[in-house]
């Protein structure tokens, strides 16, 4: 099929909450649709509009003018409010939409390409309602269309490269009506969990989805650096179709947790949104499925689930927040912030600008425990890495800062978890490093970073087989972080025997850190216990690039057995006979 290409006005526009109309009154809301969309046709004709294709309850229509385009969206919110009048609110069919002016792709009667994107995106975080158009658009309708506009800034839409400025257009000389004060935001990021809707359609499957969200406010609160809404304000909203940026407004919360429960039969599906309420931006969402055998059961499992996975979620949020931030009105938080992605590095200069980062966080706020615990995981990861200049000064280092980070926040379960890795590495006490970080899965069971530094602790205790279970635990609340557990998988594997398996993880592993000095040494004696002492050597050959010290004095590694399996291996790679 001929492809060619135009310059057109895009219409993207969509039901709110039509899943929870369909969950209410199925027929009532396909019949609502089907009704509203015949009298949406003259309108659309009149100003010059061709529907591209409907899909479920959105619509895609192409235009000639953008000022037909806006129009035509003008006239839909109108129509939208006549049909409206009377309804309860609970049962009203409200509309997104978006209008983009932009290059689209012409394949028989469908458009595509980024004109259409950004269209669809425009009408995601137009509030219920409401009309935001793009720049492009702005320019061409300025002063040719009776409407109010409102210059949003410019925004990141998912999947749009660069960020764009959009424009909220609004009836005009509409009465202005005195919102609430909006409430300042906490100084830590803040999360509202809002009632799920009940899907079921069985008024007493109602206790459930209460009960779940419940339990998920619990799991949250164990996050000690969020602040959570308390179940009783959170639970106003029940009931109610809400937009996003008012809600965080009124309870004055960045984040919003919002979801559903459908039952059939004996299983039960949980979805879950995780909302940017500044922006009513998507960020995060999953669906949960299980048996309802078990009612409590089920929703502690998946409260631990929502909780282990929004916890990364938020706190890459937090980092692209504070990355746009002037760097003259930076705080220690801000700080530990930008340092956090740097502190993870398998590069050099990375760590070495982390530390400059948390150190000044530090000279901000002596106290703060989180900022302290990650410094001394530098000083770790640099004697990992091979870098430090003077590696028994840099222990010292390590160990006292780690010991100052859980005097300054004894109770906070990354604090521990994260000191309890950079004891146990640099020889302190293993039993007391497990401890601590027991500690922090006991204060918070959802903390899935926690789970994946217990492993790490088992495999330099000498319990591999322990660790490879922790490290499940860590994929199932975490599964979308496969990736960073693969070298310490590996290492599992290998004290196990498994040296196949555990040459595949490490291979993985410089496929994608390429510098990583830990995994040269255990693939090379992976290759050694297996015979294969070429493959060894080339591997010892590329180790030297990276560090002068080739072996590895292995006394993390507390069980001796285990310890002369990794030296010996990396000996005979190396061609020392001792």
């Amino acid at each position: 099929m001929s492809q060619t290409r135009r310059l057109a006005a895009i219409l993207a526009a969509d039901v709110v909450g039509y899943s929870r109309l369909m969950g209410l009154d199925e027929a009532g809301t396909v019949d609502a649709l089907r009704e509203h969309r015949a009298a949406a046709d003259p309108i659309i004709a009149e100003h010059g509009g061709r529907i591209v294709k409907t899909t479920g309850d959105g619509v895609l229509i192409e235009f000639g003018s953008v000022v037909g385009a806006v129009e035509c969206a003008l006239g839909l919110q109108r129509l939208a409010a006549e049909r409206n009048a009377g309804t309860p609110a609970e049962r009203r069919m409200e509309w997104r939409i978006g209008v983009h002016l932009g290059d689209v792709l012409i394949e028989g009667d469908d458009i595509l390409g980024d004109g259409v994107n950004i269209a669809a995106r425009l009408e995601g975080i137009a509030e219920p309602s409401g009309i935001c158009i793009s720049e492009d658009a702005f320019r061409q309708v300025r002063g040719k269309v009776e409407a109010e506009f409102a210059d949003l800034g410019e925004q990141s839409l998912k999947n749009i490269v660069r960020p764009l400025r959009i424009y909220r257009v609004s009836p005009p000389n509409r009465q202005a009506v005195a919102a609430p004060a909006a409430l300042q935001l906490p100084d830590k990021p803040s999360i509202a969990v809002l009632p799920f809707a009940n899907m079921s359609g069985d008024p007493e499957q109602e206790y459930f989805a209460d009960g779940m969200v419940e339990e998920i406010i619990t799991a949250l609160s164990r996050i000690r650096w969020l602040f959570v809404i308390a179940r009783n304000s959170s639970f106003t909203y029940k009931q109610q179709s809400v937009d996003a940026r008012q809600v965080g407004r009124e309870l004055g919360v960045r984040y919003l947790l919002e979801g559903s429960v459908r039952k059939a039969g004996g299983r039960v599906r949980i979805t879950a949104q995780l909302i940017d309420a500044e922006t009513g931006a998507h960020l995060w969402a999953e669906r949960f499925d299980g048996s309802l055998e078990d009612v409590f059961e089920l929703q502690d499992q998946v409260a631990i689930s929502v909780a282990g996975v929004i916890e990364p979620a938020l706190q890459a949020a937090e980092i692209r927040r504070s990355a746009q931030r002037p760097t003259i009105d930076l705080t220690a938080y801000d700080l530990y912030l930008r340092a956090l992605p740097h502190s993870i590095s398998l590069e050099k200069d990375r760590i070495a600008l982390a530390l400059d980062l948390l150190r000044r966080a530090i000279d901000r706020d002596p106290q703060y425990g989180p900022a302290l615990a990650l410094i001394a995981q530098c000083h770790f990861r640099l004697d990992n890495g091979g870098w430090a200049d003077d590696r028994e000064a840099n222990r010292r280092r390590g160990i006292d800062l780690a010991r100052q980070a859980i005097r300054s926040a004894p109770d906070d379960p990354v604090v521990l978890a994260s000191t309890a890795i950079v004891l146990g590495y640099f020889e302190e006490d293993i039993n007391a490093a497990i401890g601590l970080v027991d500690g922090s899965l006991t204060l918070n069971p959802s903390f899935a970073q926690g789970w994946a530094w217990s492993g790490v602790l088992r495999n330099w205790l000498g319990r591999p087989d322990l660790a490879l279970e922790h490290f499940e635990t860590f994929l199932r609340l975490s599964p979308r972080e496969r990736f960073s557990m693969q070298s310490a998988k590996g290492i599992s594997l290998f004290f196990l025997h498994r040296f196949d398996e555990a040459a595949a993880e490490f291979l993985a592993v410089m496929e994608r850190h390429p510098n990583n000095v830990l995994g040269h040494r255990f693939l090379a004696a992976c290759y050694a216990h297996m015979g294969r002492l070429d493959d060894a050597r080339g591997v010892v050959a590329r180790l030297r690039t990276l560090t002068s010290d080739v072996l590895d004095s292995g006394v993390r590694y507390r069980n001796p057995e285990y310890r002369e399996l990794f030296l010996s291996g990396l000996r005979l790679a190396a061609g020392q006979t001792t």
